[in-house]
């Protein structure tokens, strides 16, 4: 019973981050609920439920699901989706044959740095819309302006403070205590609608799509999967410095990878978006002690029951969209610090014309919306500047000399 309790407890953690991000993108948060828990169990399958870890909704595929819902429909993008997991599979399987090395050197943070950072500030314009209530893309006012002001405001303050001021259990949950703050506030304006809580009923199946294969939808979402490959191998080292074992010799990093793959396979072809290994779980076995990888079996079970609770999926859809754009202002701006932060904590030298080149390169081509396409294919914002930083990282020498460009800066400082 008190691993039960303690698994719902996880779920807890995780769950507002989880439900973000099909509140975002369109999807339905009862399918995604459903995919983290059947992801959750096919990933404790494949690591031989050795690893303490909850895989869920990933925030680096925010920007490329809206990109693909709009451009290509919600089936067309769950195929692409899919096959962004086969590329994690295909990863495992290169990892367990050449070691971790060969990540490191297709992607090393040159690389990895500007495109997360890309995916971060690419989505900036649609927060900002969202906070001032209106629509992702600015074209409709959905909620007064001054009113989704103070409600976007007060979600934003309180997730601030929640992570920054928060002691123990409650610092693992800033995007819940901000939803919550945030639709009090909406409630108090009376914004919220509830006619979707009052027609859904209380049990019902999620509203499952199917994949439809696209293959310009495909070749979009390829290299999407490079920010949460690295990711993952940043996660399983957090995950085993808290439990004291080395997740990466055992079950061994290629199962792990393998495994986010495979959930992520069967979450999309349900229209769930893509899972990725949660660092908010990760922070919330360190607080608890919660090692037995038990208790995320019934974290994911704890999800599969909720899925179909027809009126929790209402509710969430009935939280107005300045809430979701005050957290969606601070998560952005973080997922693009942490590209930044990857090139810092690696000592990247933009003084070296090479590393200068991929940067820049990669960053505008991914904020500014730079698209290259034959026909009917087209390769456009991340996954373009993905492949381009790839490109230029394995063409341009290793020796490249000094910057003249940050040289000349320097000077007229």
């Amino acid at each position: 019973m008190m691993q039960i309790l303690q698994g719902a407890q996880m779920l807890f953690v995780a769950f507002g981050a989880l439900v973000l991000v099909p509140l975002l993108t369109g999807l339905d948060p009862n399918v995604a609920l459903f995919g983290a828990g059947i992801g959750t169990l096919i990933f404790q399958v494949i690591t031989k439920r050795s690893v303490p870890i909850f895989l869920a909704s990933s925030f680096a595929f925010i920007a490329p699901i809206l990109f693909g819902v709009q451009t290509w429909g919600i089936p067309a993008t769950m195929g692409g989706l899919m096959v962004a997991g086969v590329v994690y599979v295909i990863m495992g399987g290169i990892i367990k044959v050449r070691g971790v090395g060969f990540i490191h050197t297709l992607l090393p943070p040159v690389v990895v740095g500007p495109v997360i950072m890309v995916i971060g500030l690419g989505l900036a314009p649609s927060a900002v819309n969202m906070a001032l209530g209106k629509s992702g893309d600015g074209a409709v006012q959905l909620i007064d302006g001054s009113v989704a002001l103070w409600i976007s405001a007060i979600s934003l303050i309180t997730t601030i403070g929640v992570s920054v001021f928060a002691k123990g259990f409650f610092k693992l949950m800033p995007i819940l205590s901000g939803i919550i703050a945030g639709y009090t506030t909406a409630l108090f304006f009376g914004v919220v609608d509830f006619s979707p809580v009052t027609n859904a009923a209380w049990l019902s199946i999620p509203n499952f799509t199917m994949p439809e294969f696209n293959i310009n939808a495909v070749l979009f979402m390829i290299p999407v999967a490079i920010a949460p490959a690295v990711e993952h191998v940043g996660d399983m080292l957090a995950i085993s410095n808290v439990t004291q074992k080395d997740y990466l010799k055992k079950p061994g990093l290629h199962r792990t990878m393998a495994g986010d793959g495979f959930a992520t396979i069967a979450a999309s072809m349900f229209g769930a978006p893509p899972n990725t290994t949660y660092s908010e779980v990760t922070g919330a076995v360190m607080l608890t002690r919660a090692f037995n990888p038990v208790i995320m079996t019934w974290a994911a079970v704890t999800a599969l029951v909720l899925a179909f609770v027809g009126k929790l999926g209402a509710i969430l859809q009935t939280i107005p969209v300045p809430v979701m754009g005050g957290i969606m202002i601070l998560l952005f701006g973080s997922i693009a610090t942490v590209g930044l932060n990857t090139m810092i904590k690696n000592q990247v030298d933009l003084h070296k014309a090479r590393n200068l080149a991929i940067v820049a390169v990669t960053l505008v081509f991914g904020i500014g919306g730079m698209a290259f396409g034959i026909g009917d294919f087209s390769l456009q914002g991340i996954s373009l500047c993905g492949i381009v930083a790839i490109f230029l990282n394995l063409v341009l020498p290793k020796d490249m000399g000094e910057s003249h460009v940050v040289d000349n800066a320097q000077m007229e400082d």
